[in-house]
């Protein structure tokens, strides 16, 4: 299906007249953010070895984001279809290679997680971790863990959303997000999509595992 008859199609058949992609924008940064602040407002005096949690879990983040983009939503997988037709069967012909620019915000609906996904990391994933981490170790490194896959989560979103604006809005000019859009524009090219550039933010796992290609 071509991308303009799929756009129109999706857009008509799976935006409800009441969305808001601006509203979703803001739900997610609001939620992120505020969970956040909340954690850095009650970390005390943390020691060199409580701040370590910092970058391990962004490691860990971009590393799961990795093996999932490379996983489940470029492959099918019974218990995850809905996963991989989300992406692969509406994200990647909703934006291709030659069309990469959002209409409008209601186009934010195809790059933006749903809320429901950003509740079920929090409630899922986020707390479950932290609440180990201050059973076996202290509250400043469930707070720092916490705060950093928040973080990361928006950053993520954040970093999506910007690769698909408008060529000329003043945030595609930004260097570090031409450079990171070039990258997520060939993952976009229908041939090249199970083989490259898996990571969305930042490509520390891509370039590990050799499936970084910046194309001239």
């Amino acid at each position: 299906m071509e991308t303009s008859t799929f756009r129109k199609d999706y857009r008509d058949n799976e935006i409800g007249q009441n969305y808001s992609g601006i509203g979703h924008f803001l739900f997610t940064t609001i939620a992120c953010l505020s969970v956040v602040f909340v954690c850095i407002y009650f970390i005390e005096n943390a020691n060199w070895k409580e701040w370590l949690v910092v970058p391990i879990t962004f490691l860990y983040a971009n590393f799961a984001e990795y093996i999932g983009h490379k996983g489940p939503l470029h492959h099918r997988k019974e218990k995850l279809k809905k996963v991989f037709k989300r992406h692969t069967l509406e994200h990647h012909v909703f934006f291709t290679e030659n069309e990469m620019k959002c209409d409008s915000t209601r186009d934010f609906k195809m790059i933006l997680f749903p809320p429901v996904l950003l509740i079920f990391f929090l409630l899922g994933f986020a707390i479950p971790v932290a609440a180990v981490l201050f059973w076996i170790w202290s509250t400043n490194a469930a707070l720092l863990f916490l705060a950093t896959a928040l973080a990361y989560f928006l950053n993520y979103e954040w970093l999506h959303l910007s690769y698909h604006l408008p060529e000329e809005h003043f945030i595609s000019k930004l260097p570090i997000i031409q450079s990171l859009r070039k990258l997520h524009q060939t993952h976009h090219n229908p041939k090249l999509m199970t083989k490259y550039n898996f990571n969305i933010s930042y490509p520390i796992f891509d370039k590990i595992f050799g499936t970084y290609f910046m194309e001239k």
